[in-house]
């Protein structure tokens, strides 16, 4: 998924991957460190004090990576000369959607607060913008940029327009009220609302 991006930004900033290194270093550690970040979703289950501190902190840990993939795939657009065809669109929607996910992740990585939230519309909110977010936004990336080459015919720019505002619209109204649900506490697995 993050290859997608690092293929597209490049081309529509019209310059090189900003830190190919760091980039290519960082979705290495990721990989490693998300076998440790697994059971931040158990912080209630009764752990223990051990395991809750490990895996708090190393969901904490993960996101120096992630954040040096956001701050180069930014430092990639910055100064270029930016071209917002319908790939790099969904390329900077996905940025966005992803850096919630993240913080919001990082704020679940917070025992106390994780305690707080856990089975609530806070966690479905976040989990979303993770996968809808980071895999959803960088599949019609895919599409965009590789149908023409793969073909060797464009795809509508009017139907991509408005399949980009439609999924991005729908996709906050829906995921971010989320967030003020589960934060207000409103339980997840429910067939209807108390009294």
């Amino acid at each position: 998924s993050f290859g997608i991006v690092s293929d597209v930004l490049p081309t529509f900033s019209r310059k090189p991957l900003f830190g190919r290194p760091f980039v290519i270093f960082s979705g290495i550690l990721i990989g490693f460190l998300g076998f440790g970040v697994w059971s931040h979703h158990m912080f209630a289950t009764g752990l223990g004090p051990i395991p809750d501190t490990f895996f708090s902190l190393s969901t904490m840990l993960i996101a120096i990576p992630t954040g040096v993939k956001i701050f180069n795939w930014l430092g990639t657009m910055y100064g270029g000369r930016l071209r917002f065809a319908m790939p790099m669109r969904f390329c900077t929607a996905f940025l966005f959607q992803f850096l919630c996910a993240g913080l919001t992740g990082i704020m679940l990585g917070v025992v106390p607060f994780d305690w707080q939230l856990t089975d609530s519309y806070f966690v479905v909110a976040h989990f979303h913008f993770v996968l809808v977010g980071a895999i959803i936004f960088n599949i019609f990336a895919a599409i965009y940029y590789w149908f023409p080459k793969a073909t060797g015919r464009m795809l509508g720019e009017t139907l991509g327009h408005w399949h980009f505002w439609l999924l991005v619209i729908g996709f906050n109204m829906t995921f971010v009220t989320l967030h003020f649900a589960g934060v207000l506490g409103m339980p997840q697995r429910i067939y209807t609302y108390p009294a």
